[in-house]
């Protein structure tokens, strides 16, 4: 019985971690799944999945992921695969590199911004589609 909750409790569907309100992490975090912060981090964060920072979340240092969903404070580079979405409450400082931004009104940003042809995967490899943009132009 408990080999079979075993077998299905790998890794084949992505978790969702959770750091809450008043907790607060000195560290670097990777992680395979979606990650939710609401709490403070300090150090680097790679997320394979979608990163979400609620209102109350703090991050501060460097992130990579595929998507975000922005509603709390960032100081710090971030770059995103696909979608960095800055909710109004959002204070970012720092560089972003992303392939497509969606900026509400009310949400602070203090940096430069980067995106389209010239983002970078997740492994920090150059995409097909910049490396095309180079050899046309």
């Amino acid at each position: 019985m408990f080999n079979k909750m075993a077998k299905n409790n790998t890794s084949d569907s992505p978790s969702v971690n959770i750091i809450g309100a008043g907790t607060i992490i000195e560290g670097d975090i990777t992680t395979n799944g979606d990650m939710r912060i609401d709490g403070s981090l300090t150090g680097s964060i790679n997320v394979k999945g979608k990163l979400v920072v609620g209102a109350s979340g703090m991050v501060e240092g460097e992130i990579i992921c595929q998507n975000a969903d922005i509603s709390g404070t960032i100081k710090g580079k971030i770059g995103v695969a696909e979608l960095l979405a800055l909710k109004s409450s959002s204070k970012l400082t720092g560089d972003i590199i992303t392939n497509k931004i969606a900026i509400e009104p009310g949400a602070t940003f203090s940096g430069s911004c980067s995106m389209g042809g010239v983002i970078k995967d997740i492994k920090g490899e150059r995409t097909e589609k910049a490396e095309l943009a180079e050899k046309t132009a």
